[in-house]
């Protein structure tokens, strides 16, 4: 049977599916991921890239962390942890990296990750990762999504600086939305819903949603 599409690790699923059972991972999030992200800008005004910094909630960091030896216990240091941001990044690739852009109305693209590396802060899992635009974009609008499709990953903005401009001409306006809380709905649907396809976009009901408009 072909589980929910959002892996962030490919084993991660396989513990859910353990803990949790094969059906139950399509219904509702099993990972939850609190956002940061800056927005980077040319000297030119056009946008570059996107850098995100990811923390992950308490469980699955715990797991995440599990069998990896480090030089001083409860202390892990970014060499330590490459082999596993690595894995994250490569297990990210296969959805877009739960990020979807726009430039006046038009999809735009990302080249793969780059200057990526995990940190362990407060007791949990931080991924950091920039993500490069194929083409620097100079536009009047942008739109940028932060969601998980299969709605297997929630994500929640940050509570203080969410987003950031870094580099943006000075009269670029920034806004953002966060979702309702729809977890209710989540469960009302099913999981039968889930496993059919018939909501296999859920997710976009919870994006994170940002707005930058340069007049």
């Amino acid at each position: 049977m072909k589980l929910a599409p959002s892996r962030l690790i490919g084993w991660l699923l396989l513990v859910c599916v353990g803990m949790f059972g094969s059906t139950v991972a399509h219904a509702h999030p099993h990972v939850w991921i609190t956002s940061t992200s800056e927005l980077i800008y040319a000297p030119d005004g056009s946008i570059t890239g996107v850098r995100h910094a990811w923390t992950f909630d308490d469980m699955f960091s715990t797991y995440a962390l599990e069998g990896i030896e480090t030089k001083k216990k409860g202390v892990y240091t970014h060499e330590e942890l490459a082999p596993l941001a690595q894995t994250n990044i490569e297990s990210l690739k296969e959805f877009a990296y739960f990020t979807f852009a726009k430039a006046d109305g038009k999809k735009g693209g990302f080249l793969e990750p780059v200057d990526y590396f995990l940190e362990y802060k407060d007791g949990l899992l931080v991924l950091h990762f920039t993500l490069p635009l194929k083409t620097p974009i100079k536009t009047r609008e942008l739109s940028l999504e932060i969601f998980d499709p299969s709605f297997f990953v929630d994500f929640k903005l940050a509570d203080k600086d969410p987003v950031r401009l870094v580099g943006a001409p000075a009269d670029c306006k920034l806004s953002f939305q966060r979702p309702n809380d729809g977890a209710a709905s989540a469960q009302a649907l099913g999981e039968q819903n889930f496993l059919s396809g018939d909501n296999a976009n859920f997710g976009a009901m919870f994006a994170n949603k940002i707005t930058v408009d340069c007049p």
